[in-house]
């Protein structure tokens, strides 16, 4: 029974991202015979109102992995890019059962995903734990103590403070082999929802100026 519930979260986390996980790595692929998934909810779904929670509170503040209890259960973090505005970045298509991909011209590939149903991995209350879990349910191999502290963006507002919300991250070099590659993800367990990031060039140099660009045009969106 638990084996089948994680096949059908490839359909949601795992299918859309294999294609840029953890450059070099082997991916879990999901097997032809489990039932197909429900499409994931768009990222410009109708935010849903939680009485007592004071959202704008919470956008108004870092949010580090230790904090994710304060976020409601039910409604996802989404995430706005602007990619497109940087010279030599194209969208290769937006919102596509919640992932939005952009390519540049040097051949580094951006993919951001944000997925949901994902209480199969939860650790309730836990999102350092929930996010091993995703990681590793991802990629089998990931040697989860080894990830690290990551983190980008948090809340629309320019006019206001610049918060941050922290992710777990990974990293791999081209001179192990492959390309360059920078992986965040965070699965936050309140919503049960989770965000990934996957940033993969032919080489470090390329990665670093495509890692400045992605940064400043990708904002993580508290829910409302």
């Amino acid at each position: 029974m638990g084996n089948n519930v994680r096949r059908r979260l490839a359909g949601s986390v795992a299918a859309g991202a294999a294609g840029v996980l953890l450059v070099g790595c082997t991916v879990n692929v999901p097997d032809p015979a489990a039932p197909k998934p429900s499409p994931s909810a768009s990222t410009l779904a109708t935010p849903t109102i939680t009485p007592g929670h004071d959202a704008a509170a919470v956008a108004e503040k870092d949010l580090p992995l230790a904090a994710g209890g304060t976020l409601a259960p039910g409604e996802p973090v989404t995430v706005s890019t602007r990619l497109e505005e940087v010279p030599g970045w194209s969208v290769v298509h937006s919102a596509l059962q919640g992932e939005t991909r952009y390519k540049k011209t040097d051949g580094c590939v951006l993919a951001v995903r944000v997925s949901v149903n994902q209480g199969p991995l939860v650790v309730p209350g836990d999102d350092v734990a929930s996010t091993k879990e995703l990681f590793t349910y991802l990629n089998a191999g990931v040697a989860v103590d080894s990830l690290k502290p990551g983190s980008l963006r948090w809340g629309e507002d320019s006019d206001k403070p610049q918060q941050s919300v922290e992710f777990l991250s990974l990293e791999s070099s081209s001179a192990s082999g492959g390309q360059s590659a920078i992986v965040l993800a965070r699965l936050f367990s309140a919503p049960a929802s989770s965000v990934y990031v996957s940033l993969a060039c032919p080489d470090d140099n390329t990665l670093t100026q495509a890692r400045g660009e992605t940064v400043s045009r990708l904002v993580v969106v508290p829910p409302s």
